[in-house]
C-alpha cells in the first residue's frame, strides 16, 4: 500500500478544531513544515492530501473527469443546497446539470445584467450617510443578494421577494463565524431538536425558501408571460439532449447552490477590495484616474475592460481567495501526481490559497500589488480562484463583472475611508474566508464631476 505524504501527527479531533477555527494559519504551518504536498486528517473518514505546486494542480485538473469523484466529498453542503445540487453530483448527472446551467452564464446573457448591477449599486450606496460608519461586507451583501434575487431568481419586488430575502440572509448568517460554521463539520450538531435549535432553524428556513421558490415556479408555469431574462426563466425552459426539462427539485436546489456560491463569495471579495484600495492610496489614485478616463456615464462593458481595475480584482482574489480550497477530487483508480502514487479513494485537494502565496510565482506574496497582473501572465494552474477543470465555477464571468462594476460605480461617485486604521485579517465564514470584521468604512463625501481624487483619511469612529 502506498504511503500518503507526510503531515501533522496530532490527533484528528485537534486537527479538525484547528481547521474549523483558523484554516489559513493551519495550512501555512503545514506547508512550511511539510512542503508543497501534505496530508491532514480531520476524522477517520476525512483524510485530505493538500496540493499547491502548479505542476500537481495541472496534473489533477487536466486528468479525465472519470478519474475522480467530487460530489461525494461535498456532502457537508447538502443541508444548504439540497440533494440534487450540481456540487453533490458526479459523472453523467453532474455533466447534465452543468450543460443546462452554463448557457445563462455566458456571452450576451451576462452583459445584459450589467445595468442591473449598476442600478442596484447606486440604490444601496445612495443610503450611505456622510460621517456614518457602515460595514463594507454588509453593504456588498445587500448588493449581491439583490443581484441574485433579480438577475437569477427573477424577483425584484412583490410579497414573495419581501419574504424570501430576509430568509436567505438569515440562513446565510447561520454559518457566519467559525463557531456557527462548526455545525457543518461536526455530525453530532446536525440534530433537529425543534424550531429553536440551530439545526432545526436551518432545516425550517430552507424549507420555507423551497416553498416560496415552488410558488414562483408554479406561477410562471401557469402564467408564461411572467417568464423573463432572469436565470430561473432560462433554467425552466432549458432542455437536455433527451429533450427533458429540469425537475422542480433540481430547479430549487440549483437556485440555492447559485445563491450560496455567488452571493457570499462576491460580497466578501468586494469587501477585501475596498479594504486594499483604501489602505493603499496609490492603488485608489490609479483606479480613479483610469475610471475617470472613460468620461461621464461610461458603458459598463468599457468599465469591464479596464486593465488596472481588472488587475485589482485579480489581485484581490489572489491574496485571499474566498474559496481557499477548490472541490476535492476522490480518485476512482490509482493515479500518479508529480511522481507520487495514490491509491483509489484518496482525496486530493488543490489549494489556491497556498499556490497564490508561492514566492517563486508571486514575490512579496503577502503584499497587495495589482501590477503583477499587468507585468506578467499566470497559467490556470498558478492562479485559479474559481477552481478548474470540469468543476470550475460557472458563475466566474458574472462574479468578475459584478466586482468590477460595483467598484467602479462606488469609487466614481463617493469618497470613502476606512473607519479604523488597523490591519484586517481573514476569518472563516461558512466554508469560505471573509474579512474578520467586515471592513468598517465611512463615507466622507460625494464625488462630483470627477473631482480630483481626495486622499482617503482614516476616521476613528
Amino acid at each position: 500500500m502506498n504511503k500518503l505524504p507526510d503531515g501533522p501527527q496530532i490527533p484528528e479531533w485537534l486537527q479538525l478544531i484547528y481547521w474549523v477555527a483558523n484554516p489559513l494559519k493551519y495550512l501555512e504551518q503545514c506547508v512550511e513544515r511539510y512542503g508543497d504536498t501534505f496530508t491532514i486528517r480531520l476524522s477517520a473518514s476525512k483524510t485530505l492530501v493538500i496540493l499547491s505546486h502548479p505542476q500537481a494542480i495541472q496534473e489533477v485538473l487536466t486528468a479525465p473527469p472519470s478519474q475522480f469523484k467530487s460530489g461525494e466529498r461535498n456532502k457537508l453542503l447538502q443541508p444548504l443546497v439540497g440533494e440534487t445540487s450540481m456540487t453533490l453530483l458526479d459523472g453523467q448527472p453532474h455533466q447534465r446539470q452543468r450543460k443546462l446551467l452554463i448557457p445563462p452564464f455566458h456571452g450576451q446573457r451576462i452583459n445584459s445584467y450589467s445595468k442591473l448591477i449598476c442600478d442596484i449599486t447606486e440604490q444601496v450606496a445612495s443610503q450611505w450617510v456622510i460621517g456614518q460608519a457602515f460595514t463594507a461586507r454588509s453593504a456588498m451583501q445587500d448588493i449581491t443578494i439583490q443581484v441574485i434575487m433579480e438577475g437569477v431568481f427573477g424577483l425584484g419586488e412583490g410579497t414573495r421577494y419581501q419574504k424570501i430575502k430576509p430568509l436567505l440572509a438569515a440562513m446565510l448568517d447561520m454559518t457566519a463565524s467559525p463557531l456557527r460554521s462548526s455545525m457543518l463539520f461536526f455530525n453530532f450538531l446536525q440534530r433537529d431538536l425543534g424550531a429553536w435549535s440551530p439545526w432545526g432553524k436551518l432545516v425550517r428556513r430552507r424549507q420555507q425558501i423551497y416553498n416560496l421558490l415552488q410558488e414562483e415556479i408554479n406561477q410562471r408555469r401557469e402564467q408564461p408571460e411572467l417568464m423573463g431574462n432572469d436565470i430561473l426563466s432560462l433554467m425552466m425552459s432549458a432542455r437536455d439532449e433527451n429533450g427533458e426539462l429540469m425537475s422542480d427539485q433540481e430547479l430549487k436546489d440549483q437556485l440555492l447552490t447559485l445563491l450560496f456560491a455567488g452571493h457570499e463569495t462576491t460580497a466578501s471579495a468586494l469587501a477585501w477590495a475596498f479594504y486594499w484600495i483604501h489602505r493603499l492610496p496609490t492603488v485608489r489614485q490609479k483606479l480613479l484616474e483610469e475610471i475617470d478616463s472613460l468620461g461621464d456615464h461610461p458603458n459598463p462593458m468599457a468599465i469591464a475592460q479596464l486593465p488596472y481595475l481588472t488587475a485589482v480584482a485579480y489581485e484581490t482574489l489572489r491574496i485571499y481567495p474566498v474559496a481557499f480550497l477548490i472541490f476535492p477530487r476522490i480518485t476512482t483508480a490509482p493515479i500518479t501526481i508529480m511522481g507520487h502514487h495514490y491509491q483509489a479513494n484518496t482525496t486530493l485537494v488543490p489549494c489556491p490559497y497556498l499556490t497564490h502565496r508561492r514566492e517563486d510565482l508571486y514575490p512579496d506574496s503577502d503584499q497587495f500589488k495589482p501590477e503583477r497582473f499587468l507585468e506578467g501572465q499566470y497559467s490556470a494552474y498558478e492562479y485559479f480562484p474559481f477552481g478548474g477543470g470540469n468543476r470550475r465555477c460557472i458563475g466566474a464571468t458574472l462574479a468578475m463583472l459584478e466586482m468590477k462594476l460595483v467598484l467602479a460605480k462606488v469609487l466614481s461617485d463617493y469618497h470613502l475611508a476606512l473607519a479604523q486604521d488597523k490591519i484586517i485579517k481573514p476569518a472563516r465564514r461558512g466554508l469560505g474566508i471573509t474579512p474578520e470584521n467586515g471592513v468598517p468604512m465611512v463615507m466622507t463625501g460625494q464625488r462630483f464631476a470627477k473631482d480630483s481624487p481626495k486622499p482617503a483619511t482614516v476616521n476613528s469612529i
